[in-house]
């Protein structure tokens, strides 16, 4: 199949698209830099020059693709809001164009539910309608089975952790470094779910061919790894103390980040591992912690 990629120079596209090719596909990526073409081009993908607010580009790419694999996102959390319009933007236009052709449309997601819930594959997602996280793009996109679109749903955990993230988990290790200390919220009990980004790179690739429309793919490998735990494991890893931050005090400590840290958010992937076949086979995500994977962000 040919096979296009938003975010294909990204920290989850950049995994995604050597098991993509491995797979036998042909695949373009967004590039809306040199940089990022040449990043696509050395991972083996052709580069398509545009951004996510070239709805024509955006458009032209679906138009000559077997499937889309919509894996960018503005992460501008200064004007959130705005990101998500964009997002509910793309996604539209992607579905629009796909109508009434039977290719499928896999957009990125969370694995966000319930505090206490385990959100499996089943479970519609907690974010709906234009004013949602993320503009409520799954909801778009999975509406689009009544449109003669192949939409899947890849639910990703805030934590994909690798060596060389700059995600979620390396700001926190930023944050204790420039802090002095490694926070968690109230008694750290909040989980995060995890999983190493080439096993998620590797789940995008299966999903790409295995999964069918209107399902929801869910690249967990851990469903929930206690909040204070990581933080401990941070302390370690930048040689500072792993300490209680009052929840009223969570904005002032981590910023932007207080609305996802100390958030519970536990999520099943056995559904995606029957349908894939998809077994994790990378480090955890405290084990990447105690090998150094985030040290870039620990030294500075």
């Amino acid at each position: 199949m040919r096979v296009f990629v938003t975010g294909a120079s990204g920290w989850i596209g950049s995994a995604t698209v050597p098991h993509l090719l491995a797979a036998g596909h042909d695949v373009l990526g967004l590039a809306r830099s040199d940089a990022s073409a040449r990043r696509v081009e050395e991972l083996g993908a052709t580069a398509v020059r545009g951004g996510l607010d070239d709805l024509e580009v955006l458009r032209a790419a679906a138009r000559d693709a077997d499937a889309v694999v919509h894996l960018a996102f503005k992460h501008d959390f200064a004007d959130y809001e705005a990101a998500g319009r964009t997002e509910r933007a793309v996604v539209q236009a992607f579905v629009d164009e796909l109508a009434d052709s039977g290719r499928g449309l896999l957009v990125a997601s969370g694995v966000v539910g319930r505090p206490g819930v385990v959100l499996t594959e089943r479970d519609a997602s907690a974010f709906t309608g234009p004013d949602a996280p993320r503009g409520g793009s799954e909801g778009v996109a999975l509406d689009a089975v009544g449109r003669g679109v192949r939409p899947v749903a890849l639910r990703f955990p805030a934590t994909v952790h690798g060596t060389g993230d700059h995600g979620f988990t390396a700001t926190l290790v930023r944050t204790a470094r420039e802090r002095g200390v490694s926070g968690y919220v109230g008694d750290g009990s909040a989980r995060w779910p995890a999983v190493h980004v080439g096993d998620a790179g590797r789940a995008v690739a299966l999903a790409v061919d295995k999964a069918p429309a209107g399902s929801a793919v869910h690249a967990v490998a851990e469903e929930g790894v206690p909040s204070r735990e990581i933080a401990e494991a941070i302390g370690r890893a930048v040689g500072v103390p792993a300490v209680s931050v009052d929840p009223a005090d969570a904005a002032e400590h981590f910023g932007w980040l207080s609305r996802f840290w100390g958030m519970d958010a536990v999520a099943s992937s056995a559904l995606t591992r029957e349908l894939l076949g998809w077994e994790p086979v990378g480090p955890t995500l405290l084990e990447d912690l105690a090998a150094g994977a985030y040290d870039h962000a620990a030294r500075g």
